[in-house]
């Protein structure tokens, strides 16, 4: 009897070039002749929708374009290595902080986060010239874009004159744009893959990029799916030469505004000021038996508000309802639209007892007669001294205390940069981007769900994880948040790279949070995960000398590595959450691990067969616990038993006990 354990690494996940393959395999058999894309015969199955070789084909290019694109298709090479020690509350926290090169690890959580990200924000370099570190030798130097452009032949001399003063510079910007997009460009297919079919994703740019990152992400998330460009006014730059350039933008895009104009979803924001207002309110009505005396102080009270900056949006509601004590106004506009035989009636006035002057142009009123006498029962009518005035409705505050967002704000930066400072205790780090600002537009883009994923993978100083904690204090949510951030060096302080920044700061802002909450308030999650891009935890062939010894490469996990590193990798791998909830047991000197009862793995060593069937045992026994409906797979290391005997022995005592999926690694 054999039962395969199929290499964790040999597997594929969605958007790999093998994943597609078998796709386009499934949709268009005819188009894939062993192992490859027909790609005639692709055009001929799709008609008249397959443009023609000659087509010119409208959009963003540039010499790369297509190397950039297949990089968003490589299966991740290398794996997470988990940081306990610089990690907050790591059993209890869903949040993530992983430090290394962000492509490598959105090709990493691909398999086990494709289509579960609520919202992406993202505040990329901006490619001013002294921003843009992620040369990662997948983009093009100034004389490879040269090249491919056709401005060198092949002895690599340069094929074109001066032209003007400013040819080199042209050729310099190109160069730097070329690299830019190379950069921008498989980090954004990627992304596209994570979010939800209803998720958005908001990227931050200044005029330096914006008009080519539009085109960029039209091509990639669809121009039909772009919602708006966000102007951020950020303050003013007197020393400008010729206009202030205050303002950045954040590019906001959706992955399917079909599905969500299909499900009539709206983004709305509460009004500023509108909870103090309403709670105030009650409290004035409650606190005066004279109700017009109670609406004096009411009205005393907004002019106070109108100098705290409240907008006319929450103060025109300067009245408090008779009977209720509500915030109304009177703006209602009763007249119907059109001519209809149910609006034509009279009303007459409560004092004059004479009919009201009807609305203007005849039409009627739009509510039939027997609804207007109930919203004249009800106190919902509100009339003119006489009846020559035409009565308006009430609309009350609590009933309207939502609005649209405008697509330009301002907000000014400089706040941001000393709150870091305070919290931090030195200035260590340029342009944070505010809190508040994020959480705001965090809030907005997800509907207020409070359960939302939020992933930044440009984290900066970790402002996102920031306002995501903020979010939660505030309503009681439980959003999470995943952060990446390259390793790039910094000499300042105590810190060693830019990521270390961002820990610190989520551990700071974690204990302020934490610190100001009331003892009946929902519990925040302030933790986070910590991880660390590395090489694989097995060991590639490539036929070097110390690999021909036999006997000494028998074992292919790279030295050094635990078996908790062996797990993740695996849990990558295997499209497993890295959040997903873990329980351990010692089964013959090492540990089994027990994925929320989905996956089973045991990485021992020297297991005989007598080691095999203890931990066959203490699998089955474990499952049998608490057995689930869904398949249930076993992962074990390739190396880890003593022969053949004991790997067959596991292998059939697991499948007696009914597990089908046996893995290795």
């Amino acid at each position: 009897m054999t039962l395969d354990f199929e290499p964790v690494d040999d597997l594929t996940g969605p958007g790999e070039a093998k994943s597609n393959l078998d796709l386009l395999a499934r949709l268009f058999p005819d188009a894939v002749v062993d192992g490859t894309v027909d790609v005639e015969a692709l055009r001929d199955l799709l008609g008249d929708h397959a443009s023609p070789n000659t087509a010119e084909a409208f959009g963003l290019r540039w010499p790369g374009m297509a190397e950039a694109r297949r990089l968003s298709t490589l299966p991740a090479t290398g794996t997470l290595l988990p940081k306990p020690e610089e990690s907050v509350d790591w059993d209890n926290t869903g949040n993530l902080v992983i430090e290394g090169d962000n492509l490598e690890v959105l090709r990493l959580l691909r398999r086990g986060y494709t289509n579960k990200v609520d919202v992406i924000y993202i505040d990329p370099p901006y490619n001013t010239g002294n921003d843009f570190v992620y040369d990662d030798k997948r983009t093009t130097s100034q004389a490879d874009h040269e090249a491919a452009a056709g401005q060198r032949d092949e002895e690599g001399a340069l094929q074109t004159g001066s032209g003007s003063d400013r040819a080199q510079d042209r050729k310099v910007g190109a160069s730097l744009h070329t690299k830019w997009l190379s950069m921008m460009y498989p980090r954004l297919l990627v992304a596209h893959h994570l979010l939800k079919e209803t998720g958005a994703i908001m990227v931050a740019i200044d005029d330096t990029e914006h008009a080519r990152l539009k085109l960029l992400m039209d091509r990639i998330f669809g121009a039909e799916n772009f919602i708006a460009s966000i102007v951020w006014q950020g303050g003013r730059k007197n020393d400008s030469r010729y206009i202030s350039v205050g303002h950045d933008y954040m590019l906001i895009y959706v992955k399917n505004e079909g599905l969500l104009r299909q499900g009539n979803i709206r983004w709305r924001e509460k009004k500023p000021g509108v909870d103090e207002i309403l709670e105030r309110a009650a409290q004035i009505w409650r606190s005066h038996e004279d109700k017009a005396a109670a609406n004096e102080t009411y009205k005393k009270f907004l002019k106070e508000m109108a100098k705290k900056g409240a907008t006319a949006g929450v103060l025109r509601f300067s009245n408090l309802d008779e009977s209720t004590g509500r915030p109304y106004n009177a703006d209602r506009d009763l007249s119907s639209p059109n001519l209809r035989a149910s609006g034509n009636y009279d009303i007459y006035h409560p004092i004059t007892k004479k009919a009201v002057t009807r609305p203007q142009g005849g039409s009627g009123w739009r509510m039939t007669e027997e609804v207007a006498r109930q919203m004249m029962k009800d106190g919902l009518i509100v009339f003119g001294e006489d009846e020559t005035k035409v009565p308006r409705g009430k609309i009350f505050l609590d009933e309207m205390s939502n609005q649209v967002a405008e697509s330009v704000f301002s907000q000014e930066r400089t706040s941001a940069g000393k709150a870091l400072v305070e919290l931090l205790g030195e200035d260590i780090f340029p342009f944070p981007k505010d809190t508040n600002a994020l959480a705001r537009w965090l809030n907005i883009v997800t509907r207020g769900a409070p359960d939302a994923l939020i992933l930044d993978f440009f984290a900066g100083s970790g402002s996102t994880g920031h306002a995501v904690m903020n979010l939660n204090a505030a309503d009681g949510g439980n959003r999470q948040y995943i952060l990446v951030q390259l390793d790039e060096p910094v000499s300042v302080g105590s810190y060693r790279t830019i990521a270390d920044i961002t820990r610190e700061r989520l551990r700071r802002a974690g204990k302020q949070i934490a610190g100001t909450q009331s003892s009946d308030a929902a519990q925040v999650d302030t933790g986070f995960r910590s991880y660390h891009l590395a090489s694989s935890n097995v060991k590639p062939w490539n036929g070097t000398p110390d690999q021909l010894n036999l006997l000494e490469s028998v074992d292919n996990l790279v030295a050094g590595r635990t078996t908790d590193d062996l797990l993740v990798e695996m849990m990558l791998r295997l499209g497993v959450d890295l959040t997903t909830p873990l329980e351990t047991r010692e089964v013959a000197g090492s540990t089994l691990y027990n994925l929320a009862g989905t996956v089973f793995a045991y990485f021992g060593t020297d297991i005989t067969v007598e080691r095999a069937s203890e931990v066959a045992k203490a699998l089955v026994a474990w499952r049998d616990e608490d057995p689930g409906d869904a398949d249930t797979t076993v992962v074990v290391r390739d190396t880890g038993f003593v022969d053949s005997s004991a790997k067959l022995n596991f292998a059939a005592a697991v499948e007696q006990a009914g597990f089908t999926t046996l893995r290795s690694i």
